[in-house]
């Protein structure tokens, strides 16, 4: 993946790129651990600029709902949207709803070239909500 992307092949890189693959939706804490797991020690920084080298690539995503921390995730080239629970943070990928991506379709789109929406759903997760009702 990274040499199709033009990119060195560095432990670092194949790394986080796995660590990202193994854990969807992790913050950049999750995937420092995960790395200094697999590597050993690993600075902040490192793992920083091996993600915005990954998302300048395409290769990750990165998302970042309102109130939350930047997070990343390896399903890239859709048009996907998230389902975040309001109680834990919990996140889930969702498709979108009919088609391949009837979401591009803005009602008045002011004369931009519409590419990408980015929708997120909010509620709470099957064990939030079932904490809350008992």
């Amino acid at each position: 993946m990274l040499r199709g992307a033009e990119l060195r092949v560095t432990r670092p890189r194949v790394a986080v790129l796995a660590a990202v693959h193994d854990r969807p939706h992790a913050d950049t804490d999750s995937i420092i651990g995960a790395v200094r797991e697999d590597l050993g020690e690993v600075s902040h920084q490192a793992v920083y600029d091996v993600l915005r080298a990954l998302t300048a690539a395409s290769l990750v995503r990165r998302i970042q709902p309102t109130g939350s921390v930047a997070r990343y995730e390896s399903r890239v080239g859709d048009n996907h949207h998230h389902v975040v629970c309001r109680s834990c943070g919990a996140i889930a990928d969702v498709d979108c709803a009919h088609g391949s991506a009837p979401c591009l379709t803005a009602s008045d789109d002011h004369g931009f070239a519409i590419d990408e929406a980015e929708v997120v759903y909010w509620g709470r997760c099957p064990d939030c909500s079932t904490a809350s009702s008992s």
